[in-house]
């Protein structure tokens, strides 16, 4: 028999709290065999190094991943200072040391002075960008230099949380393409030192908190109804997108794909609050039925949902 009959049609999100020492594929692997879901995805890969909140979309909530992955994350990140590794974690050899070991006062201000803006970060040698068409950590591994450029990321606060004179663990709150490893690493450099990431969870990816995730081995010990009732709506990555209530017309049209106007009074008080290109949520019955553009009192479909 075919294994993928077996799957069920599930859809909604899981907030997972990944366990140390696993892959984020790990993860999914458990889960998927807990649950038997037709489609599973991921928000956010998690390193074996890192625990916490690993999102996880099943059936039609795959479609909305991106908007989750763009989600503010946040990190508490384990600083270890007086060496840095090749791959700018602990599990990576040690390349470099120093014996500076910065003071509490000036990691505060550094991190202070970080927060809230736009910096230029070079990503670690060791990620998944792409270099010529290949992984940056195939060349790494494989012995080969790999030059990845800075890019311009976002750091919302960081927050010194405690420090032993060593190691600080740091509260940071961050968005899409960050990488803490890098932070790590150049937190060490900026405070005239070395340093590495030596531990990290993460707390928070958009609307799912480390407070509200389910461990896995809570999640394999439930049956299936109960797992499957551990499940949060769809809709949940896309709060914060304006929500419209379509009638039957309205409905229809836009299930047949075809571009449909908003010509009931009904919907002026809420066009007045929309801009031209603006996304929303298209719904019938209270379910999502599509993500739409919204322009001229038209709505276009971007993404369907079954």
């Amino acid at each position: 028999m075919n294994k993928k009959s077996n799957r069920l049609p599930i859809n909604g999100w899981l907030n997972l709290d990944k366990p140390l020492n696993i892959t984020s594929n790990d993860a999914v692997q458990a889960v998927k065999r807990a649950l038997t879901p037709a489609k599973i995805g991921h928000g956010g890969t998690l390193d074996p190094l890192a625990s916490g909140v690993l999102p996880l979309a099943f059936g039609e909530a795959t479609k909305t991943v991106s908007y989750a992955m763009d989600g503010t994350k946040t990190y508490v990140a384990h600083v270890t200072f007086g060496s840095a590794t090749h791959t700018d974690d602990r599990e990576g050899e040690v390349m470099a040391t120093s014996k500076v070991m910065p003071a509490e006062i000036l990691i505060r201000k550094k991190l202070h002075d970080l927060s809230g803006q736009m910096i230029d970060q070079r990503p670690p040698a060791f990620s998944a960008l792409k270099v010529d068409g290949k992984r940056a950590y195939d060349l790494a591994r494989a012995g080969q230099a790999v030059d990845l450029a800075p890019r311009a990321v976002w750091l919302g606060a960081a927050q010194l949380l405690s420090y032993d004179g060593t190691e600080a663990r740091i509260e940071l709150q961050v968005g899409k393409g960050f990488y803490v490893r890098s932070f790590a690493r150049d937190l060490g450099e900026q405070l005239r030192t070395r340093a590495h990431l030596s531990g990290l969870r993460r707390t928070r990816v958009g609307p799912f908190t480390i407070e509200d995730a389910i461990s896995l081995d809570s999640l394999v010990t439930l049956d299936h109804r109960r797992a499957v009732a551990a499940l949060l709506p769809l809709e949940r990555v896309l709060d914060d997108i304006p929500a419209l209530d379509l009638g039957q017309a309205e409905a229809w049209r836009l299930k047949s794909g075809l571009p449909t106007a908003l010509v009931r009074r009904s919907f002026l008080p809420h066009m007045a609050e929309l801009t031209d290109g603006q996304t929303v949520r298209a719904r019938y019955g209270n379910r999502l039925m599509a993500l739409c553009e919204y322009s001229k009192a038209r709505l276009k479909v971007i993404r369907g949902f079954n």
